[in-house]
């Protein structure tokens, strides 16, 4: 395995947390503020004024004050994520309001609207590190790039790492079939083709297909689906948020579509068989996901034509060199007893997946939270 990526291991994130606290007696505003949680799918707990009852204000992940209860809240413990919410946008006392009760934000809705559903299903979900996503391209057709691709989520999942496989190419044939899961129950792609704004991590991983130890993402056996990059953006943000890892299987055509999944990768692994033929399409390949990628590898692949090599592949394409994907015999023969891809840990494909999961992590994907529209920090 040539080359590292150093930094701090990925980290999985647990299960849902409790919704966020909301304290208002105004009852338009409650009935805003109720819409907002359930579009986040967060549920909340509602009070007149500081909950009576010890611990709920401390152990809330958020709570959401509204103006006309500021001066209840006054004597409440200081602590994070304390919001004041409101709809006046000239009111003169609001800041002073804000510090009494320790706000962080002042909100004026409807303009923070999209902000707030956001911090809402964040603190629901328990947002923390986002996962390491993995793209896997092949250099041309047949280079076995879905093959790597099942073969590092099997082993991310092996490993212990809370794992989701993607399938970003609608002419794969299917990366459950590779899993031998093509009847398992679950969500398809077509099931998301209308998806928009925000998906609960949560919910999509609960929808999926388990397979092997991960979450699978796959195509329909019906008619090809076009997936618009919205919701593209959509499924690979919610599958990110969960934390762990997400491996991406892409193809060689950019479209809108895979050009948003591009977007939210943090490296891309492009397989390329070791002849002329498959260097020189691999470089077109190279050219194209780059204009998008900031972090593009190279994964020769034997056999390789007389006079060269894997760092002879990797310079030619001018990508990074990961390393060599090695030939494991009767790979074929395990897929029809039921072994994935990587499925069998002493195997040499699983133990360069393994060895590519010892190296890879995340320096810091994560960016700090911007303020409000509509808004500001108190």
């Amino acid at each position: 395995m040539a080359g590292s990526l150093a930094g701090e291991e990925a980290t999985a994130v647990g299960g849902r947390r409790g919704g966020p606290l909301i304290v208002t007696e105004d009852v338009e505003l409650l009935d805003d503020l109720l819409r907002l949680c359930a579009a986040a799918g967060a549920e909340p707990e509602v009070h007149h004024g500081p909950p009576g009852r010890r611990g709920s204000w401390e152990r809330a992940p958020m709570v959401l004050v509204g103006d006309d209860a500021a001066a209840r809240c006054r004597g409440a413990g200081r602590r994070k994520g304390v919001m004041l919410v409101g709809r006046d946008q000239d009111d003169p006392d609001v800041w002073r309001r804000a510090v009494e009760i320790g706000a962080e934000y002042v909100l004026r809705l409807p303009d923070s609207e999209g902000w707030l559903v956001d911090q809402i299903a964040n603190a629901a979900e328990g947002v923390g590190r986002p996962a390491l996503t993995v793209g896997v391209m092949g250099g041309r057709g047949g280079s076995g790039a879905s093959t790597l691709a099942c073969a590092l989520a099997v082993s991310a999942a092996r490993s212990g790492r809370r794992t989701m496989l993607i399938d970003a190419d609608p002419l794969g044939g299917g990366i459950d079939v590779l899993l031998g899961g093509e009847r398992a129950e679950g969500m398809r792609w077509p099931d998301f083709a209308q998806s928009k704004g925000r998906l609960g991590g949560g919910a999509l991983e609960d929808s999926l297909p388990a397979l092997h130890g991960l979450r699978v993402l796959s195509w329909g056996r019906d008619d090809e689906v076009v997936i618009p990059p919205q919701a593209m953006r959509a499924v690979l943000a919610a599958a990110r948020r969960l934390g762990g890892v997400v491996v991406v299987d892409l193809p060689r055509r950019v479209d809108e579509g895979v050009a948003e999944a591009l977007a939210q990768l943090d490296l891309g692994l492009l397989v390329v068989p070791g002849e002329l033929r498959a260097v020189a399409a691999a470089k077109r390949v190279a050219s194209t996901a780059g204009m998008v990628l900031d972090d593009l590898r190279a994964v020769p692949r034997g056999p390789y034509a007389s006079g060269l090599d894997g760092r002879w592949v990797a310079r030619a394409t001018g990508l990074p060199l990961v390393g060599e994907l090695p030939w494991e015999s009767g790979l074929l023969d395990s897929q029809d007893d039921g072994t994935p891809p990587g499925g069998n840990a002493r195997g040499s494909l699983a133990r360069f997946c393994a060895a590519f999961w010892d190296q890879a992590a995340v320096a810091g994907h994560t960016s700090p939270v911007t303020g409000p529209p509509g808004g500001g920090t108190a």
